[in-house]
């Protein structure tokens, strides 16, 4: 799955996404704009599923992750398509209960979940807890028994696995904030703790090694030293694991420096841990457990691209070009964040060649706010319609309102059709909970 199956340029030169000119699409709904394609994500829902049921009997579930984009209309799709999904948040589980979404296939993850946040799960029933410190087993357990409930969890494991990605999304490190080490004997200790609770079962475990990962060995070697792990719970305490739920962080294509190491099916990935299951269980005389896969930036990343609209054009002679949008850091703070590299291209001018190295800049008040660096355009004018492409995930979920600007709308496109999934704000959104202390007035 890459960028071709969701874009095409049409017959007039402009980008086209889901069967409708971006020209168009920035005329109706103005920018900058999140743009969805509803096909793509449901494309990549399906791919996830078949591979499941192709490889291993349909003996797992799909958990969208929310993180990557949480709206109403997310769910609803994952609803439809009968996935599951995970969630990180108060927030999150508010949207999906709102949307309907069926608590039981919603798994609950955090490593410092609020007391608010536990109990909001067990009231309305949500299916996994994955359970992340010796104080929320306490907490949890205690909760549970106030409500008269027992309360399915997983534990989080840290298999120790460095993945090649950015230090800030690696997840699985030694010294990372998530999990329990199966290393140090943290990760068994947190199991025996869990199985002396009367108000909470222990189903099995989860691990995820970070995210934006192309290398199916790092997912492979995670799988086998999970397997392991389960065997040796097993042989010591008896405990045999009904699920596994091995995360996703799966990389996609953002740029052409990824086209080398981004695959053309996703269901490889998916299809390397299954194989490593069936392999470890038969070694180590383990039933096969119940496995869950969470691919939340696979799913929406490419289905997604940004549209903004040229403003200023800065040319430093010699040194760098600058060509302003009215988009920011505010509403994609990757590239501050992480440097992040993106593809772009003039919307209106798609089929024209490039001439020009330039940098794209934000509007915000501060010299970091960049879209993206040495991206190659035809030489743009103002007014000339900018997309970035593979803005579905981290974009949306990680926006503000820094400098108070607007964070922007967001549209699903399908068949030719566009309608809003996240309204436009208003001025008067952005000072809704504003207060005046009754001195100042």
């Amino acid at each position: 799955m890459n960028e071709r199956d969701t874009l095409k340029i049409n017959n007039k030169g402009h980008l086209e996404i889901g069967g409708m000119d971006t020209v168009d699409i920035a005329k109706q709904f103005g920018t900058p704009l999140y743009v969805y394609d509803e096909k793509h994500i449901r494309v990549m829902m399906r791919a996830y599923k078949d591979a499941l049921n192709k490889y291993y009997g349909g003996h797992g579930l799909v958990l969208y992750a929310s993180k990557a984009f949480s709206c109403k209309a997310i769910y609803k799709i994952a609803a439809q398509e009968n996935i599951g999904i995970d969630a990180v948040s108060g927030g999150e589980l508010y949207t999906a209960f709102s949307a309907g979404f069926n608590p039981a296939k919603i798994c609950l993850h955090g490593n410092n979940k609020l007391l608010s946040e536990l109990e909001l799960a067990l009231d309305n029933g949500v299916g996994l807890i994955v359970v992340d410190s010796f104080r929320e087993a306490d907490i949890l357990d205690s909760l549970a028994a106030k409500r008269g409930v027992n309360q399915d969890v997983l534990i989080r494991i840290n298999p120790g696995i460095e993945a090649h990605t950015h230090a800030f999304v690696q997840t699985a490190r030694t010294d990372s904030k998530f999990g329990f080490s199966i290393f140090d004997g943290s990760a068994e200790n947190m199991l025996t703790y869990l199985l002396d609770k009367r108000n909470l079962t222990v189903k099995g475990f989860h691990c995820h090694i970070g995210s934006q990962i192309f290398e199916k060995q790092s997912f492979e070697l995670a799988t086998e030293k999970m397997l392991c792990f389960i065997a040796d719970m097993k042989k010591i305490h008896g405990f045999e694991t009904e699920t596994l739920n091995m995360g996703g962080g799966f990389g996609i294509w953002y740029s052409e420096g990824d086209r080398a190491h981004a695959p053309e099916d996703y269901c490889e990935y998916v299809k390397s841990i299954i194989d490593v299951i069936k392999a470890k269980t038969a070694e180590y005389g383990l039933r096969q457990p119940f496995l869950m896969i969470e691919p939340g930036r696979s799913i929406v990343g490419e289905a997604g691209i940004m549209l903004y609209t040229v403003g200023a054009i800065k040319d430093i002679v010699g040194v760098k070009k600058y060509v302003a949008v009215d988009g920011g850091m505010f509403e994609n703070p990757r590239y501050a964040l992480y440097q992040s590299k993106y593809s772009a291209l003039l919307a209106n001018r798609a089929d024209e060649p490039c001439t020009e190295i330039v940098t794209i800049a934000g509007k915000c008040c501060e010299s970091g706010d960049i879209i993206a660096a040495g991206v190659a355009l035809p030489e743009a004018e103002s007014g000339d319609i900018l997309a970035v492409l593979s803005t579905g995930a981290y974009h949306y979920s990680m926006a503000s309102n820094y400098n108070r600007n607007f964070i922007p709308p967001a549209i699903l496109v399908n068949e030719g059709k566009a309608e809003y999934i996240i309204k436009p704000q208003t001025y008067d959104d952005i000072v809704r909970n504003d207060a005046v202390p009754e001195r100042l007035k």
